[in-house]
């Protein structure tokens, strides 16, 4: 349960930090305005927030892991949101990403 619990909240967490930035990018690079930019903002503070909820006590480890949630998950959001096709080492890359979030986060430790 703590395992399921624990990748819901990457999961979320990613939907703000991966969302946030793609808003600010949209507000600049695309023109679309500094409401873009604002709501972009907000949501990158809730990344942070979110983090905070991970029951792991080790800042590091939890950011650490959270890095291979977050390259799979642009790569995902870019096919989503811009139509993006990941080529084959962009799909090995983020495998290996995820696994080696698994180990850091999950792996077990002595007491």
């Amino acid at each position: 349960m703590l395992v399921a619990r624990s990748v819901a909240l990457f999961t979320v967490a990613a939907l703000f930090e991966i969302g946030g930035a793609w808003l600010v990018w949209q507000g600049i690079r695309e023109h679309r305005g500094w409401m873009w930019v604002g709501a972009g903002a907000i949501a990158l503070g809730l990344y942070g927030v979110v983090a905070t909820f991970q029951s792991d006590a080790d800042f590091g480890r939890v950011l650490a892991a959270y890095g291979g949630i977050f390259v799979a998950g642009s790569i995902a959001w870019g096919m989503v949101a811009d139509g993006y096709r990941p080529d084959r080492f962009d799909i090995i890359g983020a495998v290996v990403c995820l696994a080696g979030m698994a180990v850091i986060m999950y792996a077990p430790r002595g007491g």
